[in-house]
């Protein structure tokens, strides 16, 4: 089932339901007080955005997290978090900004913050993964030699019926695309690439198996020999930039692409799943497993 604009407002109709969700996201239905042991014992403090043990110690749901420090409403936050996740061509700022009411600044910082939590996760691709390379911005120059110039190169694999991985990179080289498949893909995979000089016969010493098409000649599927996957995700980002952001920094580039990059990697989840997906990665890890329950780690005053 579809999660739709009405049900959000339903489950988080208040500044006070977003910040109990968030509180139970990060430490679990009944948390254990490390100082008195109790479990279950955290009650919600009036007019402030903490949680206190009935022993006196408190702790601040939002602390490092996206949250912390501001004073834009968490429904507001919320709801950026909704759209983001319901986007298939990504939301401006500008459109956060009018759903929202709030400035145009704060709308940017919000959706940066967001996208901040759609890192890419370390885990290593194998089977068949494609590879290619994309360049953003600029203007292509007349000079077949001289296209890309001014243009900021991406570099992405995408394994078949898997995930991707894609980093944006300085220049579109052997050096950058080796590292990339040393650091994402298990040795022994099948690599699949069109004839860039890039991969030619250099992926088999690093214990890669490699096959080509070779776009040049109209060859772009021969067997299971394609790239169609990534320059599918190639196609999504380049069309959401020029239709939803319209231009975008290399400075921010890459916060970019791992937001499509995420969503291409939960593209089987529902909506409502992929929107609980982001929540429950807020924030660095600072709870710890206690006998099936979850142990706050607690100083005086906030959450350390």
């Amino acid at each position: 089932m579809r999660y739709t604009i009405k049900q959000f407002q339903k489950d988080f109709p208040s500044d006070d339901t977003c910040l109990e969700y968030i509180f139970k996201a990060r430490f679990g239905n009944n948390p254990i007080c490390p100082i008195c042991k109790k479990a279950g014992s955290f009650y919600r403090v009036k007019k402030r955005k903490t949680y206190t043990c009935s022993c006196g110690y408190q702790v601040s749901p939002t602390t490092n997290t996206i949250f912390h420090k501001s004073s834009t409403s968490l429904v507001n936050w919320f709801f950026a978090i909704y759209l983001m996740s319901t986007a298939k061509n990504g939301v401006s700022a500008k459109e956060i900004q009018r759903y929202t009411d709030v400035t145009y600044k704060t709308a940017w910082r919000m959706a940066n913050k967001i996208r901040g939590l759609m890192n890419q996760d370390e885990s290593m691709l194998e089977g068949i993964v494609e590879i290619d390379e994309m360049y953003v911005g600029g203007n292509p120059r007349r000079n077949l030699r001289k296209r890309y110039i001014k243009k900021t190169p991406v570099i992405g694999v995408v394994a078949r019926n898997g995930k991707a991985k894609a980093v944006v990179v300085e220049e579109a080289d052997t050096r950058s695309a080796l590292k990339l498949l040393k650091d994402n893909v298990k040795v022994g995979s099948t690599i699949t690439s069109d004839g860039s000089y890039l991969y030619r016969n250099k992926l088999e010493k690093l214990g890669f198996k490699h096959s080509t098409v070779k776009h040049s000649e109209n060859e772009y599927v021969r067997g299971d020999v394609y790239t169609n996957n990534i320059e599918q995700l190639w196609g999504q980002i380049k069309n959401s930039i020029r239709g939803t952001y319209h231009s975008v920094s290399s400075k921010y580039l890459q916060t970019y692409v791992d937001e499509f990059v995420y969503q291409y990697n939960h593209r089987s989840l529902k909506t409502s799943s992929l929107f609980e997906s982001l929540i429950s990665r807020l924030g660095e890890p600072h709870a710890l497993k206690v006998n099936g329950s979850v142990s706050l780690k607690l100083r005086k005053g906030v959450l350390s």
